[in-house]
């Protein structure tokens, strides 16, 4: 780690430590950079030389950090209360503890569009911002500025938090009976708690389907949503990816491959399976790469069109990709060596390509950075922008 009494823009820096860059839209102070604009290459961020980052969560224009020690960090737009500071700022320019939590050991964050969630390792579930669709799961619509824990899961163990546009998933640790709820906006059907339209809820329901079904991990943005079993399904709902229609509760892929995550995008999914290939679901634009009309005649006959537009990311054949990340319109993944790829929407330079063109295949991102020091690089995705973390 680095000394102390080093500054932040001294070069001799501790070779072991850990590395955090952002880049892309950062006009709000999401990049962590302190300058409010965007970014079309790699920034390096000093500040977190001082913590070891265990993950992060993205958002619409936030960050919420998760260090090793249990802590939150969080910056970026906090106009509806999302950073958990306990105000309503205009933007954050640089990581601030969320220290109504500082009681807490938090295992796990997740950022939505304005309103961010965060767990315990007691198993309790801690929401903040914007309310106005009871994606907060507090039984009303009221927005809050600090965490606050829904009570409905205190008699419970909560794994996990997956926060979208202006919908919620929990996820509940070792339970073999409800284990996924839903709140906030359901009418794409993103809550999956009935085959009817909702228009929305702010008590956590049930998420309907997962009968027999053991769920590790979930997902969610835009108005999607999605889950990934013990045994590799994936499945989604809400609003439908191009080929499909809207689905109520969750539908499971058909398909053979043995998946371990999934990452969500506002018209595209990534799935990434055990073997280390990276699969695409959906869209119609900005580096999409499925193609609906070529699929010939079966498209004709009542089949699930989400097993023909699932589609091989092209160009990676015999590299093993070991992460992948969705923002609302483009996607990045990491290679076995260290690479980082992106492909999709580059307007705010969100690609890290040092242009604002989009890209219809993964184009390799130019880190300096010696790829062999670090065991892992992980990746994260805002709406617009783009965040890669050495793990070490």
């Amino acid at each position: 780690m680095e000394e102390p009494n080093k500054t932040e823009n001294e070069d001799d820096r501790d070779e072991s430590e850990q590395r955090v860059w952002s880049w892309g839209a950062g006009t709000e102070g999401q990049l962590g950079t302190k300058i409010l604009q965007d970014e079309h290459f790699p920034q390096l961020l000093h500040q977190f030389s001082l913590s070891s980052i265990s993950s992060l969560a993205c958002g619409g224009a936030h960050v919420i950090a998760l260090t090793s020690a249990g802590k939150a960090l969080s910056w970026g737009r906090g106009n509806s209360g999302q950073l958990g500071h306990g105000e309503v700022v205009s933007n954050t320019l640089y990581p601030k503890a969320v220290t109504s939590l500082d009681g807490y050991f938090i295992t796990h964050v997740s950022a939505g569009w304005s309103h961010s969630g965060f767990v315990s390792d007691t198993g309790f579930v801690f929401t903040c911002g914007d309310g106005s669709f009871g994606q907060l799961g507090h039984g009303d619509n009221a927005s809050h500025c600090s965490p606050v824990k829904v009570s409905c899961f205190v008699d419970l163990h909560v794994a996990q938090v997956a926060c979208g546009m202006r919908h919620s998933l929990v996820l509940l640790k070792d339970c073999s009976g409800n284990q996924v709820y839903g709140f906030g906006s359901g009418k794409r059907g993103q809550l999956g708690v009935s085959n009817d339209r909702v228009k929305s809820v702010n008590v956590p329901k049930v998420v309907s389907g997962f009968e027999g079904v053991e769920i590790v991990g979930t997902a969610a943005n835009g108005d999607h949503s999605a889950a990934v079993s013990v045994d590799g399904h994936v499945y989604t709902w809400g609003r439908g990816f191009k080929g499909f229609e809207d689905a109520h509760v969750p539908q499971c892929l058909n398909s053979s491959l043995n998946f371990t995550k999934v990452a969500l995008g506002w018209n595209h999914a990534l799935a990434m399976s055990g073997e280390g290939e990276v699969y695409m679901l959906g869209g119609n634009h900005l580096g999409v790469l499925s193609d609906l009309q070529n699929i010939g005649p079966a498209k004709h006959f009542p089949v699930d069109l989400r097993e023909f537009n699932l589609e091989k990311v092209p160009g990676l054949d015999g590299t093993k990709i070991t992460d992948i990340a969705a923002g609302a319109e483009h996607s990045v993944i990491v290679t076995e060596h260290g690479e980082i790829k992106t492909w999709g929407w580059g307007e705010h330079g969100q690609l890290g390509l040092g242009d604002t063109r989009d890209q219809t295949s993964p184009v390799t991102v130019s880190l300096d950075y010696d790829l062999n020091e670090a065991a892992s690089i992980r990746v994260f995705c805002g709406s617009g922008f783009t965040f890669a973390v050495t793990m070490p």
